[in-house]
């Protein structure tokens, strides 16, 4: 008899190659598909800044809602649209230059006298008096012509802020506060988050109970809360959140880089990587995303007052009168390197320099003394104002990357749930017009549309 040789049996799968392949095809997919539906950024095998590294911030009571709202503006893609160097290298170099106070020199004097207003209600005259600031002698008029309503431990607080400040403000209880995402290990002891809110606001959190009635100082996740008497400011709550908008260069006088964020917007990337990326990187004063839709002042005032964005028509008209008649022009390439005369200002990044304190204050004037409607004076005051502001005008896709947008808070009038429109007090114009046939905006309007 012959002997017995020991044989391995190949698996009846794979005696098909066919069959073989399809099965590791089947289970490749899967995982893949897997994969795909629990990774943070949807994308496959990759590291990426945009993953947070920390666990969450704060956990919100259900009733508070911190994600309603939410748009569809923010895509989730696999390709970034601007270029993120390594964390801890950018965190080194950030710190360093925070550290190095000659590389904001030099500084910008500001008027320091009292007023009956917190900006002082300079005429229009007044105002472009000061856009040739050619001789650094001549004190700026800034605000704080009035105290800013603070507690002394928030006022002590902001001034010991010297590195990045990252702030944001909700009045009449308008918006949600809602944490940033994706914060570095490094980036709390650089940066500070500080949110101003009023009375209406903070009535809401207690109602939430987001935080307890009984705290001298209210911390929410990595926002420290300052209350603002905001009685004491203006009616207008709109205006009262462009003082820490606008002048946040002056409520945190040793800070060296700002971010402001509009309360409609939830930071999806850590600030450090933001600052070095937009303003560092392009050696910008500031840095702010273009406007989805308008390229024209123009344009944006006629939107203002078609969606009743700011009601009083005929303030629109005489502003907009009043630009013209200083030489404000439509955008054209002469414009270059502006992109635009509209931004989007839900997110504007700044180094707190000479160029971006003067732009900062002189916009803060204009606002005092038309409206709070930021767009609208942006480039006035770009176009006229010397020496000129380096601005890196980003594109939108980089704002719908770096920040979702949730819509405002709803109110319920009646049966219908709207969002707030404008002011109340506003007086409406007689005519639904914004702009008379002798206007003197006429040639602007010629040259926008061709």
């Amino acid at each position: 008899m012959g002997k017995a040789t020991a044989t391995t049996k190949t698996p009846l799968f794979c005696q098909s190659k066919l069959l073989c392949f399809s099965v590791l095809y089947l289970f490749t997919t899967l995982f893949l598909a897997f994969y795909h539906q629990v990774s943070p950024n949807n994308c496959l095998f990759r590291s990426s800044p945009f993953d947070p590294i920390q666990s969450p911030l704060f956990r919100y009571p259900p009733s508070y809602g911190e994600h309603k709202y939410a748009t569809t503006t923010h895509r989730h893609s696999c390709s970034s649209p601007v270029f993120f160097s390594g964390y801890g290298k950018v965190a080194e170099e950030i710190h360093n230059l925070c550290k190095n106070s000659s590389a904001f020199l030099p500084a910008l004097k500001y008027l320091q006298v009292k007023g009956d207003s917190f900006g002082g209600n300079l005429s229009f005259q007044e105002r472009i008096s000061y856009f040739n600031h050619t001789n650094n002698d001549i004190n700026v008029p800034c605000g704080f012509l009035k105290e800013f309503p603070v507690s002394d431990s928030d006022r002590i607080a902001m001034e010991s802020c010297n590195g990045v400040v990252v702030a944001s403000a909700i009045f009449n209880d308008h918006d949600k506060i809602r944490q940033p995402i994706g914060l570095g290990s490094k980036t709390l002891e650089i940066a500070c988050f500080f949110m101003f809110i009023d009375d209406i606001t903070l009535q809401g959190l207690y109602f939430h109970k987001v935080i307890p009635q009984n705290s001298p100082d209210y911390k929410i996740g990595v926002w420290r809360i300052i209350k603002v008497f905001s009685e004491k400011l203006y009616e207008n709550p709109a205006m009262n959140g462009v003082i820490p908008k606008y002048l946040v260069h002056r409520l945190f006088p040793n800070s060296k880089f700002s971010i402001w964020i509009d309360a409609k917007l939830q930071l999806m990337i850590d600030p450090l990587l933001l600052i070095h990326s937009l303003v560092v990187s392009e050696d910008a004063d500031m840095a702010i995303s273009q406007h989805p839709y308008y390229i024209h002042t123009m344009e944006e005032a006629m939107a203002t007052a078609r969606w009743r964005k700011w009601s009083d028509i005929d303030g629109l008209t005489r502003q907009m009168e009043s630009y013209c008649g200083k030489g404000l022009q439509p955008w054209t390439q002469d414009k270059l390197p502006y992109t635009t005369d509209v931004p989007d200002s839900a997110l504007i990044l700044r180094k707190h320099g000479l160029g971006n304190n003067l732009f900062s204050c002189l916009l803060f004037n204009e606002l005092e003394g038309f409206n709070p409607r930021d767009q609208l004076g942006f480039a006035f005051v770009r176009d006229k104002m010397n020496p000129k502001l380096k601005l890196n005008l980003f594109e939108v896709e980089v704002l719908e990357k770096i920040a979702v947008e949730y819509r405002h808070n709803l109110r319920k009038f009646g049966d219908t749930m709207v969002g707030s429109v404008g002011p109340k007090w506003a007086k409406r114009a007689s005519q639904g017009h914004l702009f008379l046939n002798e206007s003197k905006c006429q040639n602007y309007l010629l040259t926008m549309w061709g």
